[in-house]
């Protein structure tokens, strides 16, 4: 497996790579307008505009040379959060969020009682130096919160319940 505390999964149609930080010191990326960009790496030029952004969700669609492309961006905690999940089963439902690794709670975005919406932010969490934004895989209502902000959290540790 690669180390994940320093690449991202980037899924671009049904292409998969992993980005490691440190590959993007080659690369010069310019911005020409809030859509338009120019990336340089190894002497090769390509423009691309970004025809559409789910930022929360890590979602984007740019254009580059006329073709069309689906990029989804999985950073340390998404793909702790993939690899967690991969033992469970689609009918099971999911009654609670727990922690995908150890981290100080920086900041809760929920409130008891509250309707959530697949993708929602629940919450941040402080792990390994990066702050890392749970967001909510399911809609749902939030039941219980049982940490709050500037707790220490431990992997595993239940977060959230939901209704």
């Amino acid at each position: 497996m690669k180390d994940l505390v320093k690449t991202y999964k980037i899924k671009a149609n049904d292409f998969v790579f992993y980005f490691d930080k440190d590959e993007s010191a080659g690369i010069d990326l310019l911005q020409k307008s809030p859509t338009e960009f120019n990336c340089i790496k190894e002497h090769r030029s390509v423009n691309a505009i970004l025809v559409e952004a789910d930022t929360p969700r890590k979602k984007f669609k740019i254009a580059v040379e006329g073709e069309i492309f689906s990029i989804e961006i999985k950073d340390v905690l998404d793909q702790m959060v993939e690899i967690m999940s991969l033992g469970s089963t689609g009918n099971k439902k999911l009654t609670h969020i727990k922690a995908p690794m150890p981290g100080l709670v920086l900041e809760i975005a929920v409130m008891e009682g509250q309707q959530v919406t697949q993708g929602d932010k629940i919450l941040i969490l402080e792990a390994m130096k990066m702050e890392n934004t749970l967001a909510i895989p399911v809609n749902a209502v939030i039941k219980k919160i049982f940490v709050s902000k500037g707790q220490a959290v431990e992997r595993g540790q239940v977060l959230v319940e939901l209704e």
